[in-house]
């Protein structure tokens, strides 16, 4: 059995200015390392109910070890819903999509939920789905709908909803050799992260670039 607040004070041990002045710079306000944070929860293990204890400090550091111990089959849609609404943080919301929404039974039901919501850090989660769904299994998806809401609306977008079109942008032309001309063209024409700045040796997430990139690993 876990103690919270010895974790919560193990936490505050942890924090260091420094990480906590790099993750502001991306709108985050955790001031843990994340290898550190990674090394107390494979040392706590999962642990479902503390898991829940930890999130509802509203501590981005808890949030993101509850992520990590938590059992993401065990969360209901409606949990998960609410779980996203509250979570503010780009870390917090990309961890709660990456590791438990898409980990558990109710990504779908959610990528339907967000994917037009009226608030776009929620719209920018059911746009992740979609992204990872293009990646998996698209059947069932209609592409060239998606190719025309990114060709509408990417340009405009705010950041994080703008970036996970641009995702599924590349995906549709990474995935799918049929649309690629047009998924290139569409990057080409709107320039979305043209010149993001992408360190050496990385790909960078200009649609156009990265499926260009992905397609020539691949042997295609």
């Amino acid at each position: 059995m876990h103690d919270l607040d010895a974790v919560m004070a193990e936490l505050d041990d942890l924090a260091d200015p420094k990480v906590l002045a790099v993750n502001q710079r991306h709108g985050d306000d955790h001031a843990v390392n994340l290898t550190k944070l990674r090394a107390v929860a494979k040392r706590m293990k999962a642990d479902h109910e503390f898991a829940k204890d930890l999130w509802a400090t509203g501590d981005t550091a808890a949030r993101l070890l509850a992520i990590l111990t938590c059992r993401p089959r065990q969360y209901s849609a409606a949990d998960l819903d609410a779980m996203l609404r509250e979570a503010r943080t780009p870390k917090v919301h990309d961890w709660l999509v990456g590791y438990v929404v898409m980990k558990g039974p109710h990504a779908e039901e959610l990528r339907l939920k967000w994917f037009d919501d009226a608030d776009p850090v929620v719209a920018s989660a059911g746009w992740a789905l979609t992204a990872d769904r293009v990646r998996k299994d698209s059947d069932g998806l209609d592409l060239p709908r998606l190719l025309d809401l990114i060709e509408a609306q990417m340009k405009d977008a705010p950041e994080r909803l703008q970036w996970q079109m641009n995702t599924t942008l590349a995906q549709i032309g990474i995935e799918h050799p049929s649309l690629r001309e047009r998924a290139v063209g569409i990057g080409e024409r709107l320039e979305v992260l043209k010149d993001y700045p992408t360190p050496p040796n990385c790909t960078s997430p200009f649609a156009p670039t990265w499926i260009a990139e992905m397609v020539r690993r691949a042997g295609g």
